[in-house]
């Protein structure tokens, strides 16, 4: 796996400097937090000087057509207006908001921003030298306070001061995908962001989520019941991926409050690759196994299922997915009387135990009847051929069965549900 968006309201609000009257006093201008109408924004002064209220004079008077006055001076230029955002005080701000400090009729001057633990935050400053914006993520439960100043036409500078406070969360939750970078993946192959704890929010954190694709491909998000209290949303095609697709995830999640006091613990990331295109068909009433290759049959194995006779044996119906493989797979049913029994050459494709393997007891009735617990068995050596073809992703396409794949075959039963109901299962939709 590889690892590894919202501001508070308060975050929004602004606190502003200004030099007034011409002085060199400061004046630090803050809303209380009852407060409305100061709220949309950075209260403003400017310098003293002469009004610039119109005479009401009439228009092209002799009063209005006289020459000022030799001794009437010229107005100051403006005075630098401060502001920023989170404001001057703002507490649990979320990290993911990025802080500002800008000027107007003036510019900035060795500002910093640094946290309660000493460290600097990186800064980035425009063009005109009117504005700065941190470059960086900030930290859960930590203060940053502002310094430097801001110069105005007239030369005077004035001190840039104020702090802010984020979030400190309850609990943070880990993410993780479960495709890892680099990694050729089936056509069939969902994406899968498992969270360590329930997301209250899933709004929130599907808004952090992205997919691209080299390739123009329709796909969505879906969130599936939480599994052992952890959430889960998965992501497919309409229908199965165009082999060769590149494909890139992005989990954004550090500093998503996803309710309940839990927030992202971190960003999540993976780069991965669509690989060839491979379509397993197993035909339960003509107990054949067959495997297309880019099209092409591949193989043609003579196969065994469950035993039709019991509903328990069947083996269920609809799109499996490669999920894992193993070179020996100890199995156990206490219910139909063995335990740790090795089967080699075992390919899963559900989590109710359904399984593609070797099976050497059933050799004599494979192509003929299916007499198994549910799992696909083959002869070791086209066991071993298909083992090897694999990967996780290929798509298993089960028909013959009267028992249909579900969610209570455990994690991987996306291809079942219909484009319609998956789109519906998105947050977002």
């Amino acid at each position: 796996m590889s690892g590894r968006g919202t501001g508070t309201r308060s975050g929004a609000r602004r606190w502003a400097l200004a030099l007034t009257g011409g002085a060199l006093s400061l004046g630090l201008l803050t809303s209380a937090c009852s407060s409305n109408s100061t709220a949309a924004g950075p209260s403003k002064t400017t310098g003293g000087g002469q009004s610039n209220t119109p005479s009401d004079q009439p228009s092209g008077s002799a009063s209005s057509a006289a020459s000022p006055s030799a001794s009437t001076p010229a107005p100051p230029p403006p005075a630098p207006v401060v502001a920023a955002v989170p404001r001057n005080g703002a507490a649990n701000v979320s990290p993911q908001t990025p802080a500002t400090v800008s000027v107007k009729n003036g510019t900035l001057s060795k500002v910093t921003l640094t946290s309660s633990s000493g460290i600097k935050v990186k800064l980035s400053t425009s063009a005109d030298r009117a504005r700065v914006t941190t470059a960086q993520t900030l930290g859960y439960g930590k203060t940053y306070t502002w310094s430097g100043r801001a110069v105005g036409a007239e030369g005077r500078p004035v001190k840039i001061a104020g702090r802010f406070t984020t979030v400190t969360p309850a609990v943070t939750l880990h993410a993780s995908v479960n495709i890892g970078d680099g990694q050729k993946v089936g056509i069939a192959a969902p994406i899968i962001v498992t969270f360590g704890g329930h997301v209250t929010d899933q709004a929130a954190a599907e808004k952090a989520l992205t997919v691209q694709t080299s390739v123009p491909t329709i796909g969505s998000w879906a969130w599936l019941p939480d599994d052992s209290g952890q959430s889960r949303v998965h992501w497919r095609p309409e229908h199965y991926w165009k082999p060769g697709t590149k494909v890139s995830v992005s989990a954004n999640f550090y500093g998503v409050n996803y309710g309940g006091g839990a927030y992202g613990e971190e960003n999540v990331t993976s780069k991965f690759a669509i690989g060839r295109s491979q379509i397993t068909k197993a035909h339960i009433n003509s107990d054949r196994l067959l495997v297309y290759l880019n099209g092409k049959k591949l193989f043609n194995f003579p196969a065994s299922y469950g035993l039709q006779s019991d509903p328990k044996h069947n083996t269920h119906n609809g799109v499996h997915i490669v999920m894992e493989k193993f070179p020996i797979k100890y199995m156990t049913n206490l219910a139909y009387g063995y335990k740790n029994i090795p089967e080699y050459n075992a390919v899963r494709i559900s989590n109710n135990g359904e399984f593609i393997h070797a099976n050497d007891n059933t050799d004599s009735v494979q192509g003929a009847a299916n007499v198994t617990h549910g799992c696909v068995n083959l002869s070791y050596s086209r066991a071993l051929a298909y083992y090897n073809s694999v990967l996780y992703g290929d798509p298993v396409e089960v028909t013959g069965s009267p028992i249909p794949l579900s969610a209570a075959d455990g994690d991987n039963y996306d291809w079942t549900v219909t484009w319609a109901k998956w789109k519906a299962l998105s947050a977002l939709h």
